[in-house]
């Protein structure tokens, strides 16, 4: 039987609705034996996610980075997944714990912005709902959802909620710092969904080699919000810039209705992960 390999999943540590250790259980039960925990801009779920794991299931500590790639204007936002990198590392602690603060701050505005046109949506109830985890978009939907004003996070992410009517810009990191960070921390970086036209502008080819010549290594191909052309795309892409490819679900939980495994990576791909980043990967 196949090796079964989801390499991008969120935990209540950011924007998931599972617990760290909700989620490797359910990993495990979705038939799954590697699973990353990529918790936005920050490795606070990877203890519990540690202690917790099912005999068998083997964890990749990781998280995803908000990148930004100011080549444009306005600046491209996108995300970069590092996996296996030291957790105690200055520079990039330093730099997480700046762009979590940044992000509290934003939905403290944003929340501030609903209230003064008259929506009944309270900031202390948002953070007791993120449970200490990093506060994003997503928990004010959740606030948004229990208001009884829209029905799913889809619609709270649309352009008269979250989307654009009450979105604000958020601080985010340079991708080439990101890059270097990561790398400075002996992880590996792997760029996340980097063709999703669904969710948006997306950056050239150009920057992708660009930044491989700066120690990328690898790009997310197999994930829900690329066709199947971007799919094949980005697999080309890699192929041409030396690159491995990562397929992984984004599991949310309730968030979303992608399911753990939904798409996965191959055994080659994760092997070599494995072997690049400082951290080891951890077993049930």
């Amino acid at each position: 039987m196949s090796t079964r390999i989801d390499l991008h999943a969120h935990s209540t540590a950011s924007d998931g609705t599972l617990t760290p250790a909700e989620l490797v259980r359910a990993a495990a039960d979705a038939g799954l034996d590697v699973l990353a925990i990529t918790d936005h801009d920050t490795t606070a779920g990877w203890e519990p996610a540690v202690r917790a794991l099912p005999p068998g299931l083997r964890l990749v500590r990781g998280a995803e980075l908000s990148c930004r790639w100011y080549g444009e204007e306005p600046a491209v936002p996108l995300h970069l997944l590092a996996y296996l990198f030291d957790p105690d590392h200055p520079d990039l602690v330093a730099e997480l714990a700046r762009v979590r603060l940044a992000r509290e701050e934003r939905g403290e505005r944003i929340v501030r912005l609903l209230q003064a046109d008259g929506i009944e949506v309270s900031w202390s109830e948002i953070l007791a709902g993120a449970g200490g985890g990093t506060v994003g978009r997503p928990h004010i939907a959740q606030a948004l959802i229990r208001a009884g004003l829209v029905a799913t996070t889809t619609e709270a992410f649309g352009p008269d909620w979250l989307g654009e009517r009450y979105r604000l810009p958020k601080e985010d990191i340079e991708v080439f710092d990101a890059v270097r960070l990561v790398l400075a921390a002996g992880g590996v970086p792997v760029f996340a969904h980097p063709r999703a036209t669904r969710r948006g502008r997306i950056v050239p080819d150009e920057l992708i080699a660009d930044l491989a010549a700066a120690g990328l290594m690898g790009l997310e191909a197999d994930h829900e919000d690329h066709s199947p052309a971007e799919r094949a795309h980005v697999r080309a892409l890699a192929a041409e810039l030396g690159l491995l490819v990562t397929g992984s679900s984004d599991f949310h939980g309730s968030h979303k209705t992608v399911r753990l495994g939904a798409f996965t990576t191959d055994v080659e791909a994760y092997e070599r992960i494995a072997a690049a980043g400082v951290t080891a990967v951890a077993s049930g």
